[in-house]
């Protein structure tokens, strides 16, 4: 069965994520240690016992989410010889992409904890606390239309964009805050459920350049290699292996829109995928896959027993 291996994003960290993967096997610990020495902080030590606010800020979350998701990876490799270069293809949700990226190959473990720690410190650093925001657009009725006309409406009074395209029926928009809030009105006017997000910066967002650039000029220090499988980019929802687009790719994804929804329907069409396995914190991609592509299977893998599962199956 061809497989695509799926990487989670903000939103997913919880206290206690990795802990029983780093408590049943040896691969995993080292994972963790080695993004601790990378960022010279007991970062695991933050996952495993919390406090909750501290694991929740952005630039510990990205780098704590990517460590669970590459330590599941290793450990199915090292203990379960299963490879995820046997895959079809790697995709990660925002953050996730890098996470994708390596586990495919592409940046070493040290370099990836570091750049997710730089990338978490400038998208916190890109707007004042308080001028920007961001919504959940839900229900039935919500797809990308609605979404761009709420938009559009909040576009009128300032920045405001679709930010994150996850599937029909969960749509998030980013911008500045009087125009998120236009925008939040706009979506009930056209029949959408719309929820102001409890985040600490308006991501994927043009607010986000500062960012960005900062981004560019980390990025332009790091070897990047072809990743195996390809990965498929948030920004264009097609595969790509190709180093140096690439690294334009992970500048252009600070403030471009993940194409989640895009990306997932590809792989299950053209990319041939009949399976989505989630790998790390959570199960959020797992959920959006199934409504996106419900004819294909989905499951995530947490747990030392569900590795273990899967590698039998």
């Amino acid at each position: 069965m061809t497989t695509a291996f799926l990487f989670p994003g903000q939103g997913s960290q919880s206290v206690g994520m990795g802990a029983g993967l780093a408590d049943a096997f040896a691969s995993a610990r080292e994972v963790f240690a080695e993004v601790d020495e990378a960022l010279g902080q007991h970062l695991f030590k933050l996952m495993r016992e919390g406090p909750e606010d501290q694991l929740t800020l952005t630039e510990n979350a990205q780098p704590a989410l990517m460590a669970v998701s590459v330590a599941t990876a290793r450990v199915l490799k090292r203990e379960f010889d299963v490879d995820v270069a046997a895959a079809s293809f790697v995709a990660g949700h925002s953050l996730g992409e890098y996470s994708a990226l390596c586990a495919a190959g592409a940046i070493p473990l040290a370099e990836t904890a570091r750049l997710l720690k730089t990338r978490g410190q400038a998208m916190q650093k890109a707007v004042p606390v308080g001028k920007g925001a961001m919504a959940s657009l839900i229900g039935p009725k919500t797809d990308l239309a609605l979404a761009e006309a709420a938009a559009a409406a909040g576009a009128e009074v300032g920045v405001c964009v679709v930010a994150n395209d996850n599937n029909a029926g969960n749509i998030v928009i980013s911008g500045e805050k009087a125009a998120v809030d236009r925008a939040i009105e706009k979506a009930k006017e056209l029949g959408a459920r719309a929820i102001p997000l409890n985040v600490s910066a308006p991501f994927h967002c043009p607010l986000m350049q500062p960012a960005a650039d900062r981004m560019a000029e980390a990025l332009a220090g790091v070897t990047i290699a072809a990743p195996t499988p390809p990965v498929v980019a948030n920004v264009t929802a097609r595969p790509e292996t190709e180093p140096e687009a690439i690294r334009r790719l992970l500048v252009e994804q600070v403030t471009g829109r993940v194409r989640w929804r895009e990306s997932v329907a590809w792989m299950a069409g053209e990319g041939g995928v009949g399976r989505f396995v989630e790998i790390g914190a959570g199960k959020v991609l797992t959920g959006m896959a199934k409504r996106i592509a419900p004819e294909v299977e989905s499951l995530s893998l947490n747990t030392p027993e569900e590795l273990e599962a899967f590698a039998r199956g």
